[in-house]
């Protein structure tokens, strides 16, 4: 499918629907069209994106949806009120991993520039604004590697042979071409592990940090924010590791548990960072929803909270729900969700599309998250190239490494859901949820002032309802399964 067809014209789609009557069995429909003409709204209107569990509508314009005047008497009404303003959207988007960024770069062909242009390009593009780049390898690497390796035995406590020279060859291009696409992207970094030499282990794999190599890892966060920066391409935040509660024993990984976090932002990373300008965001956790006891830890040491930003999540244990706990605790303290995989444990489209746009999309930026980015942007028809760790994950999109044929998978379509239409600096705004099965989020573009409303239905029968906003209604029909983005001005 290419981005032309992907994304239905208005005028076409309104054309096949009113041959198709509007009303095919699955197919959300519009219950206030004017009946005496042609099929068209008379007056204001908002425009309705729809994908089915069934996967019969795969973010598909409909028909448009005629505003009324005044509210109804719907029996299941979302309330959307932009008076009410939250968190300041960065985005939505994937990690661009080496494994990602390999295959964009060597295995799309001639297809690469319409590729990139329809992941961070918008209309028809789906404008993805928030992307997550591994310092030195993750489990979704060709090979191990940090940005200053040493032979066995060997230190560098200066850095003096640090480089991001691994990074040219792929990684750095396929930003580069993404940056220049969509110049609001934002990036936020994340080590698997610093180089060995700065561990008890000795090596990229398990371990901690040794204590007196913390001023070390400063300057390497430092090292690597300077010289992506003088690549041009600018780093909005860090963390300050991948999953640090976690150990894994077959690809780079380091424990790194709150109080030394905590030593290691507030008395190396941040007064580094402040010393030399650097003006990225520094993020704690970046792990799971199951721990909030962590990042709770972290925060409540003075000298680090004075330079943690936000904390970032992960979806792989425990609820969404800590999140606004959290934020609750610390409320100047912002949200970012960091990262979430779909793969072969999970293969039912309609399973994964409630996943993805209730915990996600939905549950995710209502508990405060400001952007929201999933793992892999791209893997290939074997979940690779991968070196260890997850053997069955599922890339936002699927490069075939033989042919460079790219399936769209769910992840795509729920991303596009929030991305294509929220635009970074949009507010979330308040909006009535968990409504007769129907979960939902609102947010107001600060470039125009429109409006945004993604609804999910996670009810077993199609639900009608009526959205309420400003003294006026917009009246739906949403099937089982089914996800709606409205949008209006």
């Amino acid at each position: 499918m290419t981005p032309q067809t992907l994304f239905w014209g208005r005028r076409a789609q309104r054309a096949r629907c009113v041959i198709l009557a509007g009303f095919l069995a699955g197919c959300g429909h519009n219950t206030a069209v004017d009946p005496g003409g042609d099929g068209t709204p008379s007056g204001p209107v908002a425009e309705v994106w729809l994908t089915t569990a069934d996967q019969t509508h795969l973010l598909s314009q409909q028909p448009d949806v005629l505003i009324r005047s005044g509210a109804d008497a719907s029996a299941v009404v979302i309330d959307v009120d932009e008076g009410t303003s939250y968190q300041e959207m960065v985005g939505f988007g994937a990690a661009m991993t080496d494994a990602s960024a390999y295959l964009i770069q060597h295995k799309l062909g001639a297809q690469h520039d319409a590729i990139l242009h329809e992941l961070f390009g918008r209309n028809p593009g789906i404008g993805l604004s928030f992307v997550r780049v591994p310092m030195g390898a993750s489990d979704f690497s060709t090979h191990d590697y940090s940005y200053d390796d040493m032979p066995a035995g060997q230190t560098d406590s200066t850095l003096a042979h640090f480089s991001i020279d691994e990074d040219r060859a792929d990684k750095l291009p396929a930003l580069k071409a993404a940056l220049a696409i969509n110049p609001q992207l934002k990036l936020v970094a994340s080590p698997w592990s610093p180089p060995g030499w700065m561990k008890t282990t000795g090596s990229l794999v398990q371990g901690t940090l040794r204590p007196e190599f913390y001023d070390s890892f400063a300057q390497y966060f430092s090292k690597f924010v300077e010289g992506y920066t003088a690549e041009g391409v600018p780093i909005f935040a860090v963390t300050m590791q991948n999953e640090p509660a976690y150990e894994p024993a077959d690809y780079p990984g380091m424990r790194l548990d709150p109080p030394v976090r905590a030593e290691v932002i507030g008395k190396h990373v941040g007064p580094i960072f402040e010393k030399n300008s650097i003006q990225a965001l520094i993020l704690d956790w970046d792990h799971n929803w199951d721990l909030p006891s962590s990042p709770l830890a972290v925060l409540a040491d003075s000298a680090a909270r004075k330079y943690v930003s936000g904390v970032a999540w992960h979806c792989y244990a425990g609820s969404v729900g800590v999140q606004e706990n959290v934020h609750a605790a610390y409320p100047s303290k912002d949200a970012y969700f960091t990262e979430c995989s779909g793969g072969g444990w999970a293969t039912v489209f309609g399973d994964n599309l409630k996943f993805f746009v209730g915990e996600l999309i939905i549950g995710s930026t209502r508990g405060w998250a400001k952007g929201v980015a999933l793992w892999n942007l791209a893997l290939d028809e074997n979940a690779g190239p991968h070196l260890g760790g997850c053997g069955n994950c599922r890339g936002v999109i699927t490069i075939n490494s033989a042919n460079g044929f790219v399936t769209r998978n769910v992840e795509y379509y729920a991303l596009a859901h929030a991305s294509r239409f929220v635009r970074p600096g949009a507010h979330r705004i308040a909006s009535t949820t968990n409504v007769s099965g129907l979960q939902s989020v609102a947010f107001k573009n600060a470039d125009d002032g429109s409006k945004v409303l993604i609804v999910l239905n996670t009810a077993s029968a199609e639900v009608s309802f009526s959205v309420h906003v400003g003294g006026k209604a917009i009246l739906y029909a949403l099937p089982a399964g089914a996800v709606a983005t409205l949008s209006w001005s």
